[in-house]
Formats: C-alpha cells, structure tokens, sequence
C-alpha cells in the first residue's frame, strides 16, 4: 500500500511524457470527448463525463468541450444596466386589440447533462453559442405571440399574464426541449403601454376605482337599510308579541270570569228551578182536602187569643161576604161609639 502513490506518480510521469493532456470539469459542468482520429467510433462519443472531475486524453486526436448544466436566466428587459443585453431589450409587440405594449420577460432554463453530447453534434458547441442563437431567437419569437393574444386591460390582472406565461413555458419546453434544453419557468415583470394610451387607461382605472367605491358605498348603505329594516321589524314583532300576549292574557281572563259567571248562573237557575219546583209542589199540596185543612189549621193558630166578635145579620148589619173593608171598620167605629 506504501508504494501505490509513487505507482501513481510514475503513471503520470510516464502519462505526461507520452504527450497526453488533463481535461477537467467544473461542479456544475459536464465533458464530451470528441475523437478526430480512431479506427473505431470516430466523432462525438455519445457519453456526458461527470461534473467536478479531471480526464486525461491524447491531444491531437480528442477534443473536449464543457457544458455548465446550472440554472440559467435569460432576461429580455427594458433596463439597459440588467439583463442579457446592455440596451433596451424588452419584447415589442401589440395585443389583441391593436394596441402597442412593451413586456419585461425572463427565461429560466438549464441544459440536459445526459444530451450535451446531442447539443456539441447537432445544436451548439458552448453555452454562449446555445444561448445566443438558439434559446434566445426561440425565447422572443413565440412569447410575443402568445402575450399578445391578451386584450390590453388584461395585462392589469394578474392572474391572465401568469396562465399566458405558463402556455409560453410549455411551448418552448415542446419546441427546445429535443435540443436538450428544459425550459423551467417563463416570468413576466413591468409592462408599458403607449404613453398617452396609458394615461388614459390609468384615468379610466381611477374612475373604475371610483364607481367600485361608490358601489361599495352604496352597498354598504344598503346593507345598513336593511340592518334597520330587520331591527325595526324586530321591534314591531316584539310589540306584536306583547300585544299578543297581553290580549291572550285579557282573552284568559274573560273566559275564567265568563266560565266563573256561567257557573254561577248555572247555580242560581239550579236553585231557581228548585225553589219553584218548592213552590209548585206546595201550591199543589194546598189546592187539595188537606191543604183546606192546613189555612183552617194556620187560621186558627192565628186567631188564639184573639178577641172574636159575632155581628147580627140584619137591617143595619153586615154580611162578611160582602162588607167592604173601609165599611167595615166606620161601621165597628159607630158602634163602639154606640156602646160608650
């Protein structure tokens, strides 16, 4: 084990002696060998060598080229001190109902490490070349076409830019995709209309915003009406509700004092009809032999102790059956006057 670096060193030593050269890889680099001169598999070798690692060839008969496979982000903008140009580069075109627009867009791609030996044979030799020729002619092409399919007040929502930015990634994954390219997101930043088209739109937003206001307000005054509305038709059925049970309570009271009344009517009718009945039965009891008997009994009873006197019938006297009383009491007058 001892030994093994100094095998090593003299693999090299005889390696570099023999002409041969060390190709390397970054950490986010990829190789491929290409073989000028071979008696077999001449051309591009179909093998993507590994980031972070170090390659050693014959000069003259291989070339080597490298591909960076991080994330990179191609900016079309407006601002000269950003971006991938250093003048205005935004994209220009119109939208659907013909007004001029100017649209800040940035690609985000990266290569596909396993087909850089397809990019080196069939698209670009490096990055630079990949990216100036083909993602970026590809990039400010089909997006124009695409944003420009919205009208101009759509631009203000949000929500339409991004599903316009998701159709552009999916086209341009489809078209630079079999290149080797993925295309990982399609990001749209500020846009600009005609000046003067623009002020108006911003005016026509600021009235907009106004209406919604006065909308709001308005709805707002609505729903406070039929706040009001409900709590007064609250207090008018609670008051209902009261009068209701105030009558409910006067309608129990009356049929109490009504109930109470009939029974005491009931009760006198009851004694009323007993007492006749009383009555009736007495009279009956009288009209008969023995009711003549009780007047003779109770005339009797009346007359006890009484002083009984019997006037002659005769001229001058008086029949009972047809004295008059008034006559009856001159004539006893006259007498006792008589006697004296």
């Amino acid at each position: 084990m001892k030994r093994m670096p100094w095998i090593i060193l003299a693999a090299l030593l005889a390696l570099s002696t023999t002409g041969c050269v060390f190709y390397t890889t970054g950490e986010t680099e990829v190789g491929v060998r290409t073989r000028k001169f071979a008696l077999t598999g001449k051309g591009v070798e179909d093998k993507a060598y590994a980031p972070g690692s170090t390659y050693i060839f014959m000069p003259f008969i291989n070339d080597w080229h490298t591909f960076d496979t991080k994330l990179q982000n191609l900016e079309m903008v407006i601002d000269r001190g950003r971006g991938d140009r250093r003048t205005r580069d935004d994209l220009l075109f119109k939208t659907i109902d013909g007004n001029d627009i100017s649209l800040d867009v940035i690609i985000a791609y990266r290569i596909d490490a396993q087909k850089a030996p397809y990019i080196l044979q069939n698209v670009a030799v490096d990055n630079r070349t990949l990216r100036d020729k083909i993602v970026r002619t590809i990039a400010r092409s089909k997006p124009r076409d695409i944003f420009g399919e919205l009208a101009t007040e759509e631009f203000y929502v949000a929500e339409k830019r991004e599903l316009q930015a998701q159709r552009a990634k999916d086209v341009l994954q489809e078209m630079l995709g079999p290149m080797g390219i993925v295309v990982e997101r399609v990001l749209t930043k500020d846009y600009r209309f005609n000046k003067e088209y623009q002020k108006a739109i911003e005016d026509k937003k600021v009235a907009d915003q106004q209406v919604q206001k006065n909308k709001s307000a308005q709805h707002a005054a609505l729903e406070e009406y039929k706040r009001k509305l409900e709590e007064a038709k609250g207090e008018v059925n609670k008051m209902i509700a009261d009068a209701d049970g105030v009558y409910r309570k006067a309608k129990i009271e009356a049929d109490v004092y009504y109930e109470k009344q009939k029974l005491l009517a009931e009760a006198i009718r009851a004694e009323g009809i007993a007492e006749a009945k009383g009555i009736q039965e007495m009279n009956n009891a009288l009209a008969g032999s023995g009711g003549e008997a009780l007047v003779k009994l109770r005339i009797a009873e009346a007359m006890q102790d009484k002083k009984i006197m019997l006037l002659p019938v005769s001229e001058g006297g008086m029949n009972l059956k047809t004295t008059d009383i008034n006559q009856l009491i001159n004539t006893m007058g006259v007498k006792s006057l008589g006697n004296k």
